[in-house]
This record gives structure tokens, C-alpha cells and sequence, in this order.
């Protein structure tokens, strides 16, 4: 039964859109130049038809961020419990069928409660999402402290949209300084719920893993990375007070801020240690 669960993946499409269309723009010296410009699509999630949510993204993975939306949002507990994920773009949507139709279980009581959050791309928490985290704990981990410029590192090579055309944020799954996956979108929710799809359909354990955003570290992005079971956050901005807060009461080490070799630990700090310990 193990076995089964790790192979089964859902029937999908692969609808993916390149990440950048090309424009002409008139720089300061009145030259018209060509230029890159991230894609906006709007790709509305349903579920055994019912409108979900409406999400603005690049749409360069839409199946794995319906996935991820649905996993990061306590929508769907497992993926077994979905058939296929389909895109259509041309009527906007992503159709998410459930085993025997069934829908979202306790939908309504899922549904019924929602908090407006900062997001950029989507920002929707349910309610019943925060209840149940509030229960949880995370690993405890080590990181050294030459993981972090190292890491910094790394995401250079991997934003090519953010080079080319700027106007979106990177996500990344990280075993150390390594980026095992990487995103972008036009929001940092997007970037980070396409991770969480990924990761659900390859069956990563993030356990022993960090979390990389070029985004602000707001309670949702903490609740996001804590529900992909992921102990460490970092980002190259800052944080929020109820981002901190609820880290806090994780147990998840955030650190902020980082830029080259400096960086600030907001939370689990004693776990943030020299590499020759």
C-alpha cells in the first residue's frame, strides 16, 4: 500500500505558458528598445465544479500550483483523493476531479471562513487552515551559518525571469545550499504553493529541508512553509510581526534580511550554529 501511494499521481495536463513575452519600451533617451514582461494569467481553481479561487500567475507550472494551493490550504488531505488536474486557458480554469466526485470533505465548513492576508498573486487563508496549525510543531534543526550566502548564492543562477523581465518573486526547496526546486511567479503564494505541489507529487519530506523566498515573511508564508513540514525559512527581505510570531510558536528558525554574507535570525537563533560544531 506504501509502494502504491509513493507511484499514484493524478492524470494531468502540461499546460504550462512561457514566463515572458516580448514588448517594445522607450528608454530616457527616447530609444524604443525590446524587452521582456512577466506574464499575468488569471487561472481559476475548480473543484468538481466549484469555484474555488481565482489566482493571478505566470503560468509556467498551473498543475502543481492548484496542487499546492489546495495542500497549503487544508483543502485536500491527500493525494490519492484526487484524479486528475486539467488546464483549460482559453476558458481560465484548472479542474481539479476528486475520487467519486466527492468533493471537498467537510467543504463547507472549509470554505466558510476567510482571512484577507497580504498576498500578492492570491491572498485567501481559511480559517480552519490557521486552527490547525496553531496544534502543530516542527523538527528541530541545525543549519550552519555558511548555508545562508552560500544559498544567497545559488538563487542567483536560478531567477532567470526576475532577470529578464523583474515584477515577480522566487520561491526555492533547498537540502542545505542546494536548490533541489525552484519557482517563480507574480506572487510569492503562487511561488511557494507550485513548491508545495511538487514536492506532494515527488512525495519530498521536508523535514530536513529550508525554504527559500525573495518575498516579505508574513504569517502566511510561515503557515505555508509549515505545512510543507519544511523547519527552516529564509528570505532577502523582511518580516512581519504575526510572521514572527507564529514561527515562534512553531519552532521554526526564520532568518531575514539576507543579503550576501549578512543575515538576521528572527527566530531559533540557538540553532543557527559554526560550521565546525
Amino acid at each position: 500500500m506504501a509502494d502504491r501511494k509513493r507511484r499514484f499521481r493524478p492524470r494531468m495536463s502540461q499546460a504550462g505558458r512561457a514566463p515572458t513575452h516580448s514588448v517594445t519600451a522607450v528608454d530616457e533617451h527616447g530609444l524604443a528598445r525590446d524587452v521582456s514582461i512577466a506574464g499575468e494569467l488569471p487561472l481559476t481553481v475548480v473543484v468538481d465544479d466549484r469555484e474555488i479561487v481565482t489566482l493571478m500567475t505566470l503560468g509556467t507550472h498551473p498543475e502543481a500550483l492548484a496542487l499546492g494551493f489546495l495542500r497549503n490550504q487544508r483543502l485536500v488531505d491527500e493525494l490519492e483523493e484526487i484524479v486528475s488536474v486539467e488546464v483549460d486557458w482559453g476558458e481560465e480554469w484548472v479542474r481539479v476531479a476528486t475520487r467519486g466526485g466527492r468533493g471537498l470533505r467537510d467543504q463547507e465548513a472549509k470554505l466558510g471562513g476567510r482571512t484577507v492576508t497580504t498576498g500578492c498573486g492570491q491572498g485567501t487563508v481559511f480559517a480552519h487552515t490557521l486552527d490547525e496549525l496553531y496544534a502543530a510543531k516542527l523538527p528541530q534543526v541545525r543549519i550552519n551559518r555558511s548555508t545562508v550566502p552560500a544559498l544567497l548564492r545559488e538563487v542567483g543562477l536560478h531567477n532567470e525571469v526576475y532577470r529578464s523581465a523583474g515584477a515577480v518573486h522566487g520561491c526555492g526547496l533547498c537540502a542545505g545550499p542546494e536548490i533541489l526546486m525552484f519557482t517563480e511567479d507574480v506572487g510569492r503564494h503562487n511561488a511557494a504553493d507550485a513548491i508545495s505541489g511538487m514536492m506532494w507529487l515527488d512525495r519530498v519530506d521536508g523535514g530536513s529541508k529550508l525554504f527559500f523566498t525573495t518575498g516579505r515573511l508574513t504569517s502566511e508564508i510561515v503557515m505555508k512553509t509549515a505545512i510543507m513540514g519544511i523547519p527552516v525559512l529564509i528570505s532577502r527581505s523582511g518580516i512581519t510581526q504575526m510572521g514572527l510570531e507564529l514561527a515562534q510558536h512553531l519552532g521554526m528558525v526564520m532568518i531575514a534580511r539576507a543579503r550576501g554574507t549578512s543575515f538576521l535570525v528572527y527566530s531559533g537563533a540557538e540553532q543557527v550554529v559554526d560550521d565546525d560544531l
